[in-house]
């Protein structure tokens, strides 16, 4: 579901002030997400992306993008909020819900490796908040990675 039109930052910006309907607690996680990213390492993309995690329990970890020279051991915002919220709570929390946020005005949904590696952790109902190319969009996670691969019991 979009909730704001137009690209860029500033009508990003705008939707997140005025026009868009989240409910209180996605704003909360998402407008976290926003702060996550003004400590993102990333000189070379210049992409600063934060993201937020809601736990099951109520707890709010959040996570920025880190590049390297060799660019593929970057870890994305998402990767570095998850391996956070195991290192902080343990291996049996579950995901409530997800904020992605950039500073650059862009859509930045999450990757397909952070996909998979939050599937491992997300509540099948939990929501997803993250810039898209028309506005702010807002969906359930099994959305993203319907199929997601596992080895389920």
């Amino acid at each position: 579901m979009f909730y704001a039109q137009g690209s860029g930052s500033r009508a990003m910006e705008d939707a997140m002030k005025d026009h868009i309907p989240l409910e209180p607690e996605l704003a909360a996680i998402f407008e976290r997400a926003r702060h996550a990213a003004q400590n993102s390492y990333s000189p070379y993309s210049n992409f600063k992306v934060g993201a937020a995690l809601r736990l099951a329990g109520g707890e709010i970890v959040t996570g920025t993008n880190v590049e390297n020279a060799s660019y593929g051991l970057t870890i994305c915002a998402e990767r570095a909020a998850l391996v956070r919220a195991v290192a902080q709570f343990g291996p049996e929390m579950r995901v409530a819900a997800v904020a992605v946020a950039n500073l650059n005005g862009a859509p930045s949904s999450p990757c397909g490796a952070c996909r998979q590696v939050l599937a491992e952790f997300v509540l099948p109902d939990a929501q997803v908040v993250f810039p898209a190319a028309d506005g702010i969009r807002v969906m359930a996670f099994s959305g993203l990675l319907p199929e997601a691969f596992g080895f389920r019991k």
